[in-house]
């Protein structure tokens, strides 16, 4: 049975006529022997191409050696302070005491009653000499000193007329030649009154050039609390 096409395909049968559009001849090829139509060549590999890519890990990059050695002097200098320090403990520890260097309890009652009565006197000279320190040869212009001097010696004959110290209480030796001192003394108050005893002032003393001096003294005032 047939269907509703004709098998026929011949020139005239019914039905629709297939006809070939290209006969077979051979495809034209390029003279160059290309592809037809002068066809671009294959493309290379992806490759061969700029685009993205994978990036490579960044690499490890040295540290400057400069600040490795900024480092290094730090640390060496640190060592050497450190060495000169313990040397100067040590030593002081371990060197002998010498005999004119100690503070004995006259030495210091001595020298703070000097202080004190320059005090009382207005001795603005002496005063300042003590107070600098040891550096009071060295000063170009002394008229502030002078003049603290002088207001220290004021506020001092403001308060009282006469003191006398009495004892040392304590003394405790920061080296050879530097001293804190606790003392006791008898003050008569310039108002007249009563004579006050036991009355504790606090002094640092410094040894230099065979002089003592008393870089601070202050008063120990008793208090209600």
């Amino acid at each position: 049975m047939s269907g509703p096409y004709s098998s026929d395909h011949r020139l005239g049968a019914e039905g629709p006529s297939f006809t070939d559009t290209h006969p077979s001849e051979p495809i034209p090829t390029d003279p160059a022997g290309g592809p037809p139509g002068g066809a671009v060549e294959a493309a290379p590999p992806a490759a061969a191409y700029p685009g993205p890519q994978p990036v490579p890990p960044p690499l490890p990059y040295p540290k400057p050696r400069r600040r490795r050695l900024f480092v290094g002097a730090v640390v060496a200098l640190l060592l050497v302070i450190a060495a000169v320090i313990a040397a100067i403990v040590h030593g002081s520890h371990r060197g002998p005491t010498t005999a004119g260097g100690a503070f004995s309890d006259a030495t210091a009652k001595s020298a703070i009653q000097n202080y004190l009565d320059a005090l009382d006197h207005r001795d603005t000279e002496t005063i300042a000499r003590n107070t600098l320190c040891g550096i009071y040869d060295a000063v170009r212009d002394r008229r502030s000193d002078q003049a603290l001097a002088k207001l220290s010696s004021d506020a001092f004959r403001d308060e009282f007329s006469e003191v006398q110290v009495t004892s040392i209480d304590k003394i405790v030796n920061w080296s050879d030649y530097q001293a804190q001192v606790l003392f006791s003394m008898r003050v008569q108050p310039a108002t007249g009154s009563v004579a006050r005893t036991q009355v504790q002032g606090i002094a640092q003393l410094l040894r230099q050039h065979n002089q003592i001096l008393v870089c601070s003294y202050v008063q120990r005032t008793a208090g209600t609390y």
